[in-house]
């Protein structure tokens, strides 16, 4: 267990910066049998190194890595045939068994060699070889629920091989069984709460929560549970697993109190969508009050403080798009229209209704300022798959804070109350 491991852990693009400070975070938690150390940044991740008692921790608490790799070979190539010689070079019988199955994907970046599957193949071969060679047997493919994945990096020169210890992506958190068209992935949406700067404790409102990702990302946040809490990883069927080690980690962590009065609220236009975001928070193990409401985005107002009084905060949200929109709207109006309709009635709600908020809407739309007749106070760059987007961030003040403040006598617009 003392042996230390080099560790990459892939995110969304946009991301890095948000997981290198929560890896940070984590190795704090983690203690020194993790010895977890933060490394650079790239593009797409953060590499990081530790025994695997970090990959333990990493794989439990990241709400914002995909999966968590740990490498085993990295080196030069000019072919196939290089990258078939350190594959086969590697011991895998001391991490798994030809009982286990096995799938193998690889990536490239600027990559010379024509074919990728030709690769991929090429890396299935020699692990094969060597469990054939070793016990005249050798391991199946399955390319949906294989036991072990293996994943392979290219780039101009150099090759590196890695063991996932994450198994299924770290973003299927074990809760989730039904969601809306386009759900946001669960560590996307930790990412966009960590980049909003929203915490445990403050006021957070999601007005088109759809299957309700963002609120039950940050409920089991405010609820103090790990996000691999509930799931299953690949590292339970390495030869070297610690089962005793494993169930000391997941029986160390502590739930919060859980809080007296509500912080986290939602709403959505579909009722069946508030019905499914309260079916997923209850699947979450979230055990205190989330409140939810059916209702258009255009017509929303803050929810109450404790005291009875209209709550400021962070609103977060991922606004629908085309079809989306017309769960409950004038289908009649062709899409175009619908969608500047409803980004135009929007905005004159926040400019109204929500003075004092930080709103930060998360789109691929790059022309949603305009739509909403709103200026951001910064735009942030994120991919969600493959898709560009935004997450607009936009300070709601009072009339008399905006330029009219500069007028003397000047009176706010009525938007602008």
């Amino acid at each position: 267990m003392r042996t230390n491991y080099s560790y990459f852990c892939p995110c969304p693009r946009g991301l890095e910066v948000a997981l290198a400070e929560e890896l940070n975070e984590i190795a704090l938690i983690a203690g020194p049998g993790a010895n977890l150390k933060v490394h650079n940044q790239v593009p797409g991740g953060v590499h990081c190194s530790g025994t695997m008692i970090a990959a333990y921790q990493l794989n439990l608490r990241s709400r914002i890595a995909s999966r968590v790799l740990l490498r085993l070979a990295h080196g030069a190539y000019k072919n196939e045939n290089d990258i078939y010689d350190l594959a086969l070079e590697q011991e895998w019988e001391n991490w798994f068994q030809v009982s286990h199955t096995i799938r193998v994907d690889v990536t490239a970046v600027k990559s010379p060699l024509r074919s990728l599957e030709f690769a991929t193949l090429k890396i299935k071969d020699a692990i094969c070889d060597r469990f054939r060679e070793r016990f005249d047997e050798r391991p199946s493919v399955d390319t949906k629920t294989p036991d072990m994945r293996i994943s392979g990096f290219l780039d101009a020169h150099n090759f590196t091989l890695y063991l996932d210890t994450s198994g299924e992506a770290l973003f299927k958190r074990g809760w989730r069984d039904e969601t809306g068209d386009a759900p946001l992935r669960e560590n996307l949406a930790a990412g966009l709460l960590r980049t909003s700067g929203w915490k445990p404790g403050m006021v957070l409102f999601d007005p088109m929560c759809g299957s309700g990702t963002i609120l039950a990302e940050a409920a089991q946040m405010l609820a103090g549970i790990p996000p691999g809490a509930r799931r299953r990883f690949a590292f339970e069927k390495f030869d070297n697993f610690d089962a005793e080690a494993w169930l000391a980690i997941k029986g160390d962590f502590k739930p919060n109190p859980l809080p007296t009065v509500p912080t986290i609220f939602g709403s959505d236009i579909s009722g069946d969508m508030v019905n499914i975001a309260r079916n997923n928070l209850r699947k979450a193990g979230i055990q205190f009050e989330v409140p939810l409401k059916q209702i258009e985005a255009q017509e929303v107002r803050p929810p109450l403080d404790a005291d009875g009084n209209p709550a400021t905060g962070i609103m977060l949200t991922n606004p629908p798009y085309g079809e989306r929109l017309s769960v409950r709207g004038d289908s009649a109006l062709p899409t175009e229209e619908l969608f500047a309709s409803f980004f135009s009635a929007f905005g004159t709600t926040l400019k109204q209704r929500f003075a004092g908020w930080s709103v930060f809407l998360f789109s691929a739309d790059l022309g949603l300022p305009k739509l909403l007749r709103l200026k951001e106070a910064r735009k942030t760059p994120f991919f969600n798959g493959a898709l560009e987007c935004r997450l607009f961030r936009f300070d709601m003040v009072a009339g008399f804070n905006r330029r009219e403040a500069a007028i003397p006598g000047a009176k706010p617009k009525p938007d602008q109350a």
